[in-house]
């Protein structure tokens, strides 16, 4: 049985574990919250310190929040890089910035380890259900070699380019779009709250209308039936990633007014509820309005 290594267990990383279990990998994690560790062990993954996965994995999921993060993850004297084997292969699947991604790549140039810059999409429900979208960014070759280990956490997996930084220019494009697809639909549900539109007919609307899509129902389905914390879509992600795809506009020059947009309206959110999941920016415009969108017009 391969062994592979998964490097932050929480909503993302637990559903690469638990996949994977499932798939037939022997997983070995770790996580700094001993909740997560208890739960990871119950799907029955392996815990292990980072010299104890970089020496047993033939691969490495690093799911980590920021870019410092994994370069911490990898490159730490106990890291994995120290530890890991020729021919072996870290996966970021964590959401960085692109040149952060170069970076880490430039540094392991000429260590005989591979890194797959593979940021993903589907959020929580994806990662738990291991339907992901993969923005998959190595050689043909390397990408050939590691293809079981990403199938078995992922539905699509995309060759985005060769190169550390190509699956990651990939996802900040793709997150531009989908904060302007989330902050459009906390607007429209605030203005039929206010308008007194039930939440149900807008809902049934939105989703049969050439406009419904998996984020916006999703977002929808939340606010109506006022699920604003524990949904696995901490805002802190979203404005972390929507902060990446402002600066990559910005180093290229490319003006982004609606990712602008939506960058202060998760801004808002996040400084107001500050352990809220993306959909409770609503609740701010919600509160300016005085009117609040249910599924039950009569609640």
């Amino acid at each position: 049985m391969k062994t592979v290594g998964v490097v932050g267990l929480g909503d993302m990383g637990s559903g690469l574990a638990l996949n994977l279990i499932k798939n037939g990998f022997d997983v070995v994690g770790i996580d700094l919250k001993p909740e997560r560790m208890a739960a990871f062990a119950d799907m029955g993954g392996r815990a292990g310190t980072l010299s104890e996965i970089g020496r047993a994995s033939a691969a490495v999921f690093v799911m980590v929040m920021k870019g410092d993060d994994a370069k911490d993850v990898i490159f730490d004297p106990d890291g994995l890089m120290a530890n890991m084997a020729e021919g072996s292969a870290v996966i970021l699947s964590a959401t960085v910035k692109p040149s952060e991604a170069r970076a880490i790549g430039a540094a392991m140039e000429g260590s005989g380890v591979h890194l797959i810059d593979t940021p993903v999409s589907g959020g929580f429900p994806g990662a738990q259900a291991g339907t992901l979208t993969m923005m998959a960014a190595a050689s043909g070759d390397v990408l050939d070699a590691f293809a079981p280990v990403m199938e078995a956490v992922s539905a699509n997996i995309h060759r985005v380019g060769d190169k550390p930084g190509d699956g990651q220019t990939v996802k900040a494009c793709l997150q531009s779009l989908i904060g302007a697809q989330f902050s459009a639909t906390f607007e429209a549900a605030a203005l039929a709250a206010k308008a007194g539109v039930s939440g149900q007919v807008l809902l049934d609307v939105f989703s049969t209308s050439s406009a419904g899509c998996g984020v916006v129902n999703n977002a929808l389905e939340k606010i109506i039936d006022r699920q604003f914390e524990g949904t696995g879509s901490h805002i802190n992600t979203m404005h972390k990633d929507l902060t990446i795809s402002m600066g990559l506009g910005e180093e290229l020059g490319v003006p982004l007014h609606t990712a602008g947009s939506a960058m202060q309206i998760f801004h808002a959110g996040r400084t107001k509820y500050p352990n809220g999941d993306n959909w409770v920016c609503t609740r701010v415009i919600e509160e300016i309005v005085g009117a609040e969108l249910h599924r039950d017009p009569n609640v």
